[in-house]
């Protein structure tokens, strides 16, 4: 899932011995890719569940309204301001 900027890639050949740990940007991305496929793994357990409980069609429709939602800038979620408030529908 992660992409490389070729135009920073160093093709030349030097004689000094690469070090074993990567520099803190290649780090930080690889965190980044493991947190990603966290979530990734996260939806997908989601969406097998909806499915053996509700069928492919409401997976479906589930995902791609929280999809949208996520696109607007909408909450997926309703989060009372008050202790014990009921959620309104959106």
């Amino acid at each position: 899932m992660s992409k490389v900027d070729i135009s920073r890639l160093n093709l030349r050949t030097s004689g000094a011995s690469a070090s074993a740990v990567p520099p803190p940007q290649q780090a930080e991305q690889a965190e980044e890719d493991r947190s990603k496929d966290a979530f990734f793994a996260q939806v997908g357990e989601i969406a097998e569940a909806m499915i053996a409980r509700h069928g492919r069609e409401f997976a479906t429709g589930t995902l791609v309204l929280a999809a949208k939602f996520v696109a607007e800038g909408r909450p997926l979620v309703s989060r009372g301001t008050e202790a014990g408030s009921t959620a309104k529908p959106v």
